[in-house]
């Protein structure tokens, strides 16, 4: 106990001097960081403009872990928030939750290994710094493990997107009214998303066409904005049915496509686990013999 007890002073002791040594020494100035103030980038505004209007008190833990983490978010993880229809603040607030379990489960088994042996280590309190840190960085691989899986889903929406805008394309309905009608539709996350482009022209009193390129640079959605273009030449005269059910129908043949290589692929690597009893058994009579030239009665 008394050992441990100076290796914690000592470890303490030693990140106290460490600490003090940095804020001592000049640091570097972040080109990056500088230059993303002066272009109005990743300030703490921008921030807090990001994370828009919060509804619990776990949002707004997350809005403040946030605006005052120093990892700001990759351009892939905000586009696959968006097509999860996951609001920044509920990110954070995950990454909070996940932190605290990662620090509290080994801070309370290490009491209980206390408590029934009777010693006090200093390795509980490692084990919750390590739990934490990792439990800060739970929520991003979890948000990677399912951006295919968002990707593909929205993916399937789009086309089912495109197909409801073709439908009420033909009912003689406006460009416009088309892609507001269609997106009404549904409460997928790429409907979601959609209907507030097309509330947001609306509010400016802009055609929705520009806010449909956007949309699809921010989701990398470029099917998206050739819709976008095909409705704007078919708003200015131009008829062009044809050629978006045309496009609808290359879009789903691609996707189908796309969804075959996937299923032959999974298909091939599924046949090693094919081929194991084969080769276990293989081993079982191959063993045998081999004992038997080897180890003769």
């Amino acid at each position: 106990m008394t050992f441990a007890l100076v290796l914690a002073a000592g470890t303490f002791m030693a990140a106290g001097m460490v600490a003090l040594l940095v804020a001592l020494l000049p640091a570097a100035p972040d080109l990056q960081a500088a230059l993303a103030r002066a272009s109005g980038g990743d300030t703490l505004d921008q921030r807090r403009r990001d994370v828009g209007p919060l509804t619990s008190r776990s949002e707004r833990l997350g809005a403040e872990l946030y605006t005052r983490s120093p990892f700001p978010l990759s351009e892939q993880q905000r586009r696959a928030l968006q097509l999860q229809d996951k609001p920044i603040a509920e990110f954070y607030a995950d990454k909070a939750v996940m932190a605290i379990i990662g620090a509290l489960l080994p801070a309370v088994l290490g009491a209980a290994l206390g408590l029934l042996t009777g010693s006090v280590s200093a390795l509980p309190a490692v084990f919750a710094l390590l739990g934490a840190v990792l439990g800060f960085f739970v929520p991003d691989l979890l948000l990677r493990r399912g951006a295919a899986v968002a990707r593909a889903g929205a993916a399937e929406a789009l086309l089912l997107y495109l197909e409801l805008v073709t439908l009420e394309r033909l009912s003689n309905a406006s460009a416009p009214q088309a892609l507001a009608n269609a997106a009404a539709l549904s409460e997928t996350p790429l409907f979601v998303q959609i209907r507030s482009a097309l509330e947001r022209a609306r509010l400016e009193q802009q055609a929705p066409y520009a806010e449909l390129r956007r949309l699809a640079v921010s989701l990398n959605l470029p099917e998206l904005s050739d819709v976008a273009d095909v409705m704007q030449l078919d708003e200015s005269g131009a008829a062009l049915s044809g050629t978006l059910r045309a496009r609808v129908r290359e879009l789903r043949d691609a996707h189908l496509t796309a969804e075959q290589i996937k299923a032959t692929a999974e298909a091939e690597g599924m046949t090693i686990y094919m081929t194991l009893p084969a080769l276990i058994f293989g081993l079982i009579f191959l063993v045998a013999a081999l004992l038997k030239i080897f180890l003769p009665s």
